[in-house]
């Protein structure tokens, strides 16, 4: 049953514009589920679906999944929020950050799964990041680089 309401979730925010719980419960009962608020709000939890903003300026709820392109977007605007500069030591890749934010860029380049890295470690301000080797290392700097261009 549970899934059958999840597969219902993602068929109904697909089709319209979901601001609020109340309303996914509503489109819920009109398609025939018995669900309270606070079943809603559980599977919007278990489902991980996040808001997103619309062309007006209102939210709506999507569903996403961790390689989807939304998620990728979310990435790199945190990385380009926290971004200062970066440079190679040869096969290690160091990233400055603003303060306090180096923890939330590498976990966005965690995220981000470029098969060269190895793993990052995370200070306040700076992030050592391993990669396999001295030429993947201009590899993965180059394609940060194009990430942080992109509009």
């Amino acid at each position: 049953m549970k899934k059958n309401r999840h597969d219902k979730i993602i068929e109904i925010i697909a089709r319209n514009v979901v601001e609020t719980q109340e309303q996914l419960a509503a489109l819920l009962k009109d398609a025939g589920y018995d669900v309270t608020q606070a079943t809603v709000s559980r599977d919007i939890r278990q489902m991980k679906l996040t808001k997103q903003v619309t062309e007006d300026g209102k939210s709506k709820y999507v569903y996403t999944t961790a390689d989807s392109d939304v998620m990728q977007d979310k990435y790199v605007s945190v990385l380009k929020a926290g971004f200062v500069s970066m440079d190679l030591a040869q096969n290690i890749l160091v990233m400055k950050t603003v303060s306090g934010m180096a923890m939330a860029l590498a976990a966005a380049l965690d995220a981000l799964n470029f098969p060269q890295v190895v793993g990052c470690i995370a200070g306040d301000d700076t992030i050592m990041i391993a990669i396999k080797n001295n030429e993947e290392a201009v590899e993965i700097m180059e394609e940060i680089q194009n990430l942080m261009n992109e509009d």
